[in-house]
């Protein structure tokens, strides 16, 4: 929420592009004999025809809604029936059992190619879209002003100006072009009507190439540009002038204001009395800020007025993706066997759409979130809020199904309580699951160079660990390994489900109580990290470790050093090793002791301590690792041939490397090459 009010926001030219009915559209473009009839968009079960998602115009004009006034649930498809007869139900896809939204999404993606031409285009959902037009307006008055042009398009005229003052028997069409060519017009309306211009082109151009009509919203702020695209549709568009904002926030009901549907727009109306917006206005900024704080107190002072500082953000592609599906009524999970089938569902389609945006966009998302909805039999408290949970995220659907799992049982004992299932009565008392999702977020583009993905591996979050002499050390985590969830579980919910073990523990670092920063790791993710002795890797390498762990965590500032760039793609595994410690390796590290080893911790003049004080730093480095039978192999494949022979090399220091292979016919290796440039030696 903005604190500060923006100087120059009502020189900015935004508008506010939504599609009409736009999974009809969809599947009409697909039917085109569906056209002009009512119909509506079906996400189909089993009970009374299933939900309406998306309901024509035509079918509106009978009755039929979206959503049902005061109940508010979907209108069903048996209900549209009833009250239009005529009706034509259109399924959603339907794949793992879910709606499937890919061919929405994909006809989403060709307007927003279309839009992003004119500036700068953020996508906010399936089917709607932010422009700043700002520079494309100002280049058009100052090359082509409106009041210099003999002929506007028809889908011009047919704009809608808040404010626009006509007497009787004044044309509508006249009217418009008027108030575009005013000559005496302050700067922010010339830019407005430039921008009415550009809107009605670029919604022209839409129909021509996607057949698809949308509505439009013209403002100088995303905020008044949302509000207007859904007051005249469909395929119209709204202007709001700076003189008439007034007038359109006077009479907006205050849950209609984006952010202000909730539990703070209910304190508005139960504390201060305000239904609408413009009642905000009665309120001074000082007594906004007793009531709400300083941030919030400003952010309501601003919108009473029509202010509003968000910028477009120049993103074409959304910020998170997810899956989900609800869960209703009897159809409430019961079981953990029921959450884990559809949880492995909803992430099997997470990692398909992940997968894609790598391949097309290179992106890589970096945190796996799940959210559930929940209740609890026979309890005062069946409406507690059941907990979101989230952890790195691990590419791969196995990955993602086992990590997705263990969130919602790690949620599911908090959600539960410190005694987990307990009899109330002669019952047990259970849990019931209405809603399950799973979503990728933190998204960025893929570093692109070998020196930039060295740089992405070592800013991933470190593990805290004790090491001999009771001090802290962190240890660098990649992507690739097995990470716990990033949450805090305290010792009391460790066993909430009795009958089902899930077969996986969690350590906490040994503090009296755990940080809530601190990332959990599965035991069976644990493996120690042997010496040189037991997998005869290079004496150069094993004398490098302790060097090599302290500088793979750090902070590069030099920028000859940034340029140089990293030897070796082995640089990043040298803290970890694949095979378990020999029998005499154990041996003589048992032998060791104490005082030696306190002695070695802190000395290096003695000679006879060398081995001693290498035996503690393994020690201090056998917190994780990562296990040679995880590694997937058609990834390492994929590398050019230099890497994979200095992989190799590393992970099978004794197997003889087959040095014919692995790459196309054509010479050329696989896709994720080229993201890596040559190596700088």
């Amino acid at each position: 929420m903005p604190l500060a009010r923006p100087e120059t926001s009502d020189a900015r030219v935004i508008a506010h592009v939504d599609m009409d009915c736009f999974y009809v559209q969809v599947e009409q473009r697909k039917q085109p004999e569906l056209r002009g009839l009512p119909t509506a968009v079906v996400q189909y079960n089993e009970w009374q025809g299933g939900g309406l998602i998306a309901v024509s115009y035509e079918a509106r004009k009978c009755g039929v809604k979206r959503v049902l006034d005061g109940v508010f649930r979907s209108m069903r498809g048996d209900e549209a029936k009833a009250a239009c007869p005529e009706i034509q139900l259109v399924q959603v896809p339907v794949a793992r059992g879910k709606a499937d939204l890919n061919l929405y999404r994909s006809a989403g993606s060709e307007v927003v190619s279309i839009l992003a031409q004119s500036g700068k285009c953020e996508r906010a959902s399936i089917d709607e879209v932010y422009l700043d037009l700002t520079d494309a307006a100002e280049s058009m008055l100052a090359d082509a002003p409106p009041e210099s042009l003999e002929l506007m398009d028809e889908e011009v005229l047919k704009s809608h100006i808040l404010g626009l003052s006509r007497k009787d028997g004044d044309d509508f069409e006249e009217s418009v072009r008027d108030w575009i060519c005013r000559k005496d017009a302050d700067r922010r309306d010339k830019l407005l009507s430039c921008g009415i211009i550009l809107v009605a082109e670029l919604r022209k151009q839409v129909l021509k190439e996607t057949e698809f009509t949308c509505s439009a919203g013209i403002a100088h702020n995303k905020m008044l540009a949302k509000l207007a695209s859904g007051m005249n549709k469909p395929a119209q568009q709204t202007v709001v002038p700076y003189a008439a904002v007034q007038e359109l926030l006077s009479s907006l009901p205050i849950k209609k204001m984006k952010q202000l549907g909730g539990k703070l727009g209910t304190s508005l109306q139960t504390d201060l009395g305000v239904d609408t917006v413009g009642d905000l206005l009665q309120f001074s900024e000082t007594k906004l800020q007793e009531h709400y704080g300083i941030n919030t107190g400003t952010w309501l002072w601003n919108i009473a007025r029509g202010i509003s500082g968000e910028e477009v953000q120049g993103r074409l592609l959304p910020k998170s993706h997810g899956s989900g599906k609800t869960f209703p009524g009897p159809r409430a999970l019961k079981s953990l066997s029921n959450v884990q089938h559809w949880l492995n569902q909803l992430s099997e389609e997470l990692s398909e759409r992940l997968s894609s945006d790598l391949e097309q966009n290179k992106r890589i998302a970096s945190t796996l979130t799940l959210h559930a909805s929940a209740f609890r039999s026979r309890d005062s408290d069946s409406h507690k809020k059941f907990p979101s949970k989230s952890c790195p995220l691990r590419y791969g659907v196995t990955k993602i199904q086992e990590d997705a799992f263990n969130l919602f049982q790690a949620a599911l004992r908090e959600y539960m309580g410190p005694f987990g299932s307990k009899p109330q009565g002669n019952k047990q008392e259970t849990w019931r699951i209405t809603g399950l999702s799973v979503s990728a977020s933190k998204i960025v583009d893929i570093p692109s160079g070998t020196s930039s993905i060295m740089r992405y591996f070592q800013s991933q979050s470190t593990v805290p660990s004790r090491s001999a002499d009771g001090c802290v050390q962190d240890h660098v985590v990649t992507p690739s390994a097995s990470e716990g969830c990033s949450e805090q579980i305290s010792t009391e919910t460790q066993a909430v489900i009795p009958e089902e073990d899930t077969g996986v523990t969690y350590t906490f670092p040994n503090f009296e109580t755990p940080d809530k920063d601190v990332d959990l790791v599965s035991e069976k993710d644990v493996v120690s990290c042997p010496s040189s002795e037991a997998t005869d890797v290079p004496t150069q390498l094993e004398s490098n470790r302790t060097s090599q762990t302290k500088r793979t965590g750090r902070k590069i500032n030099n920028p000859k050093e940034k340029n140089r760039g990293m030897p070796s793609i082995v640089d990043i595994f040298k803290n970890y090793n694949a095979s378990p410690p020999t029998k005499q390796e154990t041996q003589e590290d048992s032998t060791v002791s104490p005082s030696t080893s306190k002695r070695a911790n802190f000395s290096n003049s003695s000679h006879s301590s060398e081995v001693t004080q290498e035996s503690e730093e393994r020690r201090q480095q056998i917190d994780w690792g990562y296990k040679i039978d995880e590694i997937d192999q058609s990834v390492l494949n994929e590398l050019p041939v230099e890497i994979q022979r200095e992989l190799r090399r590393f992970l099978h220091p004794n197997k003889r490397l087959n040095t014919n292979s692995k790459s196309k016919g054509d010479g050329s290796t696989s896709s994720i090459a080229h993201y890596f440039p040559p190596l700088n030696r």
